[in-house]
């Protein structure tokens, strides 16, 4: 018939499935593009809730903003729980007696007095603010997911007294630590020698720390935690950073790293959690250390954070925890990596100065002055410290005592090398 075209079942067959293939394209970038808006869209309300309206903001030489927020509008008070909560400008106690800012300030010519955080180069906060690094879409978009950013993987704590090593191994995470159990803890103290170590992967990372632990090992481990961190991951670059970190659950569904979340409350206008210190130790060279200070309030109940010798930098409050709010059952101190092993071998990620601890003093790093805070809110010196490492060939730890550094200990390691493959 004139003007007709027939087409073959076999054409009409073949014209479906290019209209049906193009139908899957389209849909898939659709979906695509829709995930990615929809990842976009989580992104900024996180960035949103993160980044408060600063009254000032300054520019740090490495590249981060600190923003100086109000201390109310801080993210503390995003908390339900903490809506109509009055900030504790003050401890009532500190581990040595009663709080006394004249006995603070009096130590204020030492040495590790001063701050060394590179963004006071270029200003400071105004009293009655805090100092915030300001979060970048970027830092949110390197984690495995919004709700994941700024938080530790599960199951990332040492377990000295563990009957399944290779558990812990296949974790990923390693650890050269000194610790006390077996008595009720009110608080603990270090001095931390500051390094630079070298991270192989973007997903490790090296840190050095103190951990305050209450309840078991499985999922209700409360856990208070702070020192300096290497992770490429988290900040986006290589540089030593003071850190806080926090955990009700084992790592779960609470808490995260410095103000990431609702949960510490800041009182100082000096430090910035998660900012850059400056200078680190250098091997044969001058040695850099902080002193951290975390002690339990016995009138309040809070967990206090002191930096420094006179630095209160704020506190955790007690109802964030089950155990802890009574007391601590465990202190451990030291180092943690994580060994993703992403070419079947060990990681040549540092721990510590990369050294192992017999090379001693400017070389290896340390913990010195330790110490823990008993039920007569006093600092003593611990009392049965034990050690533990998953592999001494490449990260180790070695304890001692003398008169000026107290109870003391050597730990870290360079990672693989001839006897850690």
């Amino acid at each position: 018939m004139g003007g007709m075209v027939h087409f073959s079942t076999e054409k009409l067959a073949r014209v479906f499935l290019v209209c049906l293939c193009l139908w899957g394209l389209f849909s898939l970038s659709y979906a695509a593009r829709s995930g990615v808006s929809k990842q976009k869209f989580e992104v900024k309300k996180h960035l949103k809730r993160l980044n408060k309206s600063p009254v000032k903001s300054i520019q740090s030489p490495d590249g981060d903003m600190i923003d100086c927020i109000p201390i109310t509008k801080q993210p503390a008070f995003d908390h339900p729980f903490l809506k109509d909560h009055k900030i504790q400008m003050k401890p009532n106690y500190h581990p040595e007696g009663l709080f006394d800012d004249n006995k603070v300030s009096a130590k204020s010519n030492e040495k590790e007095m001063h701050i060394p955080q590179l963004w006071h180069r270029y200003g400071k906060c105004p009293e009655g603010t805090i100092p915030m690094r300001r979060t970048k879409e970027d830092d949110v978009l390197r984690a495995s997911s919004v709700k994941r950013y700024g938080k530790k993987k599960h199951r990332s704590i040492p377990l000295p007294k563990s009957a399944e090593p290779d558990l812990i191994n296949q974790n990923g995470h390693q650890h050269a630590i000194a610790y006390v159990e077996g008595d009720e803890y009110y608080g603990a103290k270090a001095t931390i020698n500051v390094w630079e170590p070298k991270i192989q992967q973007q997903n490790e990372f090296s840190l050095s720390q103190i951990w305050l632990l209450g309840g078991s090992f499985g999922q209700d481990l409360n856990s208070i935690e702070a020192g300096w961190q290497v992770s490429p991951d988290l900040y986006g670059d290589n540089n030593t950073r003071l850190f806080t970190y926090w955990t009700s659950d084992a790592y779960q569904a609470t808490g995260c790293y410095n103000l990431l979340c609702s949960g510490f409350i800041q009182i100082n206008s000096d430090i910035a959690m998660g900012a850059s210190i400056s200078p680190v130790s250098g091997y044969r060279n001058s040695q850099y250390d902080i002193s951290i200070l975390i002690w339990k309030d016995p009138k309040e109940g809070h967990w206090w954070m002191q930096f420094g010798n006179g630095y209160v930098l704020g506190y955790w409050p007690s109802f964030l925890f089950s155990y802890l709010t009574e007391s601590a059952s465990m202190i451990e101190w030291g180092g943690e990596v994580v060994n993703s092993q992403s070419d079947g071998q060990h990681t040549s990620t540092q721990m510590g100065s990369g050294r192992f601890p017999e090379e001693g003093f400017s070389k290896a790093s340390y913990f010195r002055n330790i110490q823990v805070v008993d039920g007569s809110n006093n600092l003593k010196a611990p009392k049965g410290l034990g050690t533990f490492t998953e592999q001494s060939n490449c990260y180790d730890v070695q304890t001692g005592s003398n008169d000026d550094w107290g109870h003391f200990f050597y730990y870290g390691g360079p990672g693989k090398n001839q006897k850690c493959p």
